[in-house]
């Protein structure tokens, strides 16, 4: 039963690179985290829910925008033609606030997004951010020499050090002011009505920088350097260090459960569920050493990274808490969710849902979910199957980037880079705009068979992940393969894609007639056309999913096994875990030495 509300306000907590698998409601049997039980209690917990474009400032246009962003353009700012969720807020009469630590939004490529807000708050120190000016201690050659090796020199990391010497205990991490400048929100505007407050911490982000009572949590074996900041690199070290890492991620999952914690006493204690939504989220996962490998973007999309926890308390249906959804959604849905509670209408170029339309009655919110990053695979899921379709020409081209504000992360756009931009006819989403139309910097290395990075990027790969939730076993089946084809060329017409990005996924181009997102509005093409894109039945595309160094252990997609090793046992979720001789595995799959003799 539906309830009439006398006020009607919002919160959203969002964390960044918040990892599934390390969660206890879904399924993680030894991470601290009962906050997350907690809030599982009073909301439906997604378990199909989904990335959109990665990974961080392009899941945060998608959240703003209602719409996939990786398609056409890479990291970026928010674009003067697109929608914005929070300035559609402001603009009906529903003030909106955000607290954030996420130092991308100073940084040239998030620039436009904390602006759209009503009111906001940022707080400064998260990885790397240039807060603290210490002339000396950044030239200073061996400052922060006793760190890893590989992290010494660069720059950002020797920031973050200065930065910690700020932060002596929990109460002075950029987290923790964040929450408190969240939860005065809350206590100062508690009996107000018509608001949107989004507290959003960069953590659990690398670098995994915690208080010594949080580590205390997890005690381990580790003689090594200090080490909190895994690189973006296939996983070289042994398993002292890997579990070493995992365990300075748990304790990071603990301070930030605790925060989480401060934000449910908060809506206990001033009866918030009367009529606020809760929405908890975050934008991706992590590879923390699955798959052999660290970090994100530059391998393929495992479920690690793009299968996110999030959960959400409508108080229009009070009663529905407590509750799992298999309702396929993902981060596009956010904005119209949103909009949809305050009773504004979303718009025309939006092709998220509203989420609560779905979950209530069991209705599907859509058959398929696109996610990718520019420039890399195309993935689509039907909840069931993954598709990941890597590019089919040697050069990964064409490819263009179309934008009125070229930015990339840190920096602007080279002149180099803007040589041979031209201008062209924008796409109906871009409100009639010319647009610049420049050609996209891909690093050869991301699509280089020969080097690890490249790797996985280059191979076309299915999986059941229902039976094989740590893809380890591609599938060859061309039904299938079909299937799933068409799934995503049809999401990709939705979205309208360019129609370069066919040409270089080799896939047929289906025929638009008309503006709208609806299937009547696509003429797909023909079964033909479309096996005759198939790729899986040829053996070179498990041949190149392997990960892993020259000279290091792969792991592959059938078995784990180790050089030199007998086979261990067939994977099953959440393996996540880089086994070697002197290892075994627990009922909860946290590592466990054996005994010596």
């Amino acid at each position: 039963m539906s309830k009439n509300l006398d006020k009607r306000r919002c919160v959203v907590v969002m964390y960044d690179t918040l990892c599934r698998h390390f969660l206890p409601n879904y399924g993680n049997e030894w991470v601290i985290a009962p906050n997350f039980e907690r809030l599982a209690k009073k909301s439906i917990q997604f378990e199909n829910f989904y990335v959109g474009s990665m990974p961080c400032m392009p899941a945060r246009r998608e959240m703003h925008t209602g719409r996939y962003n990786f398609l056409h353009r890479s990291w970026g700012p928010l674009e003067p033609f697109d929608d914005s969720m929070p300035a559609i807020l402001h603009e009906n009469g529903v003030h909106s606030h955000k607290v954030t630590d996420h130092l991308h939004y100073w940084e040239d490529g998030g620039a436009t997004y904390h602006q759209r807000y009503s009111t906001f708050d940022l707080v400064r120190g998260q990885e790397g951010d240039k807060w603290i000016g210490d002339v000396e201690k950044l030239r200073d050659p061996n400052f922060g020499s006793e760190r890893w090796s590989e992290l010494q020199r660069l720059n950002n990391q020797k920031q973050d050090n200065i930065n910690r010497e700020h932060m002596g205990r929990a109460e002075l991490q950029p987290q923790y002011k964040t929450f408190d400048l969240g939860l005065e929100f809350i206590d100062r505007n508690k009996d107000a009505d018509n608001w949107f407050l989004q507290i959003e911490t960069f953590d659990p982000h690398e670098p995994f920088f915690t208080q010594q009572e949080f580590q205390d949590l997890y005690p381990h074996e580790y003689d090594g350097p200090p080490f909190d900041w895994p690189p973006y690199r296939e996983v070289r070290e042994d398993e002292q260090t890997v579990e070493h890492i995992r365990y300075m991620y748990a304790s990071l999952i603990t301070f930030c459960d605790q925060q989480l914690g401060r934000v449910l006493d908060a809506f206990d204690e001033h009866n918030l569920w009367e009529d606020t939504m809760l929405i908890v989220n975050t934008d991706h996962g992590l590879l923390m050493g699955e798959h052999d490998w660290w970090a994100k973007v530059v391998t393929p999309f495992f479920q690690e990274i793009a299968h996110i926890p999030f959960w959400a308390y409508d108080p229009r249906t009070p009663d529905i808490v407590d509750k799992k959804s298999d309702a396929l959604a993902q981060t596009i849905d956010l904005g119209p969710t949103i909009l949809d509670f305050f009773n504004i209408p979303l718009t025309e170029d939006m092709q998220g849902k509203p989420i609560f339309d779905y979950t209530s009655a069991e209705k599907e919110i859509r058959q398929a979910s696109l996610y990718g990053v520019m420039g890399g695979q195309v993935n689509v899921t039907d909840g069931e199957y993954v598709y990941m379709r890597a590019n089919t020409t040697e050069d990964n081209k064409p490819l263009f980037d179309y934008t009125l504000m070229p930015t990339h992360m840190k920096n602007r756009f080279k002149p180099r880079e803007l040589q041979e931009w031209e201008k062209v006819e924008g796409f109906g989403f871009m409100k009639g705009c010319k647009v610049m139309q420049i050609p996209t910097r891909t690093f050869p290395i991301f699509y280089s068979k020969d080097n690890p990075l490249g790797r996985g990027r280059t191979a076309t790969l299915l999986f059941d992940v229902n039976a094989d939730p740590g893809q380890l076993n591609p599938l060859d089946d061309q039904a299938i393969e079909m299937r799933m084809i068409k799934l995503m060329i049809k999401e990709m017409a939705r979205n309208e894609c360019p129609s370069e990005q066919y040409v270089r996924l080799g896939l047929p181009e289906p025929e638009r007639l008309g503006k709208g997102h609806g299937d009547d509005l696509i003429k797909m093409p023909s079964d033909k056309a479309i096996l005759n894109s198939c790729v899986l039945k040829k053996p070179q595309g498990v041949e190149s999913a392997e990960h892993g160094a020259e000279g290091f252990p792969k792991m592959p997609f059938k078995d784990v096994f180790w050089e030199g090793e007998k086979t261990l046992r067939s994977t099953t979720f959440p393996d996540n875990l880089r086994l070697r001789p002197g290892y075994l595995i627990s009922q909860s799959d946290k590592p466990i030495k054996k005994d010596k003799k």
